[in-house]
Parts: structure tokens; C-alpha cells; sequence
């Protein structure tokens, strides 16, 4: 994995783990990890592209 596909999940998971406890429910938690991560599996190629990676 490169550096810059490290970084960016790294900061996804890192701003999501900070938020999560404030979500009521296991379920809720899940859905909304899997939004978050479908999201930014298809904002990294934007944003790659965007900064010329």
C-alpha cells in the first residue's frame, strides 16, 4: 500500500474511531462505518487525481 492510500484511510478510520462512541447502538455503528468507508474508497481516486498522485 502506498503512503498516500495509508495516510488517507488512516485519517478516515482516525476521525470515525473519535466520533463513533457519540452513536447509539452497535447497529447504527456499523451502518455508518460502511457509509464512511464506501465514501472514502470513492473519494481517494478523486482526490489522487486532484493532487496529480
Amino acid at each position: 500500500m502506498d503512503p498516500i492510500t495509508l495516510g488517507f484511510y488512516a485519517t478516515v478510520c482516525a476521525c470515525l474511531s473519535a466520533v463513533a462512541p457519540g452513536f447509539p447502538g452497535l447497529m447504527a455503528r456499523l451502518v455508518i462505518g460502511a457509509l464512511v468507508g464506501i465514501a472514502a474508497a470513492a473519494l481517494l481516486p478523486l482526490l489522487r487525481a486532484t493532487m496529480g498522485y
